[in-house]
């Protein structure tokens, strides 16, 4: 299993064209407001305080950049669909991550992230088709799983199955979480260092 020995916030960025350009591999995690996006790059990271966690929905308004172990980044985008903003703020969010998405290059893969407590949300789906679309890898990690109990959790996996199988044959691969309990840590780390293998062709532990 790969572990994270240091990681450190490097920056803040509002374009695609402000991040870093030394060519290092990076991973985007976003996912509507709320749903645990900072509880989960803490938990990978084995910290805290890395990513700060709010109670407040729409704390991330910029393209949040963690340098990990020297080599890889986390990359925090903005939550989705948060609406307590203007037009025009929502507007400037969806353009940055749209660039930040589309423009890229060395962006390894996108985890988007669903929180299981709540039913299927329109605009989940709609956002995993258009990086579908766009051809954009990503998988799919599912938080706030220690809220549930594996009953409840397998129905709710599968009604979120069952309406992500009306636009796809078949999905992406997916990610079971806790932050409180680290359940999935082994599992996206190991993920991402396959990842990493291949981008520079040697195995990092």
């Amino acid at each position: 299993m790969l572990k994270i020995k240091e990681s450190m916030f490097v920056g803040s960025f509002v374009s695609e064209r402000q991040c870093p350009g030394d060519r290092k591999p990076e991973y985007a995690f976003i996912g509507r407001s709320n749903v645990g996006k900072s509880s989960l790059i803490n938990m990978l990271c084995g910290r805290r305080d890395l990513a700060k966690v709010s109670n407040k929905p729409g704390k991330t308004q910029t393209l949040n950049y963690y340098l990990i172990d020297k080599s890889w980044y986390i990359v925090d985008l903005p939550g989705y669909g948060y609406a307590k903003i203007s037009k025009k703020k929502r507007y400037e969010w969806e353009k940055m991550i749209e660039g930040y998405m589309l423009k890229r290059q060395t962006l390894g893969c996108a985890f988007t992230l669903i929180d299981l407590n709540v039913p299927p949300q329109q605009i989940d789906i709609e956002f995993m088709n258009w990086m579908g679309k766009m051809r954009i890898p990503f998988v799919i990690v599912y938080t706030k799983t220690d809220k549930m109990g594996i009953s409840k959790r397998n129905k709710q996996l599968q009604m979120f199955r069952d309406e992500m199988h009306k636009y796809w044959n078949e999905l992406p691969q997916e990610f079971i979480t806790s932050s409180e309990k680290k359940t999935g840590q082994e599992e996206i780390l190991d993920f991402i260092n396959e990842l990493n293998t291949q981008f520079y062709g040697t195995i990092q532990s």
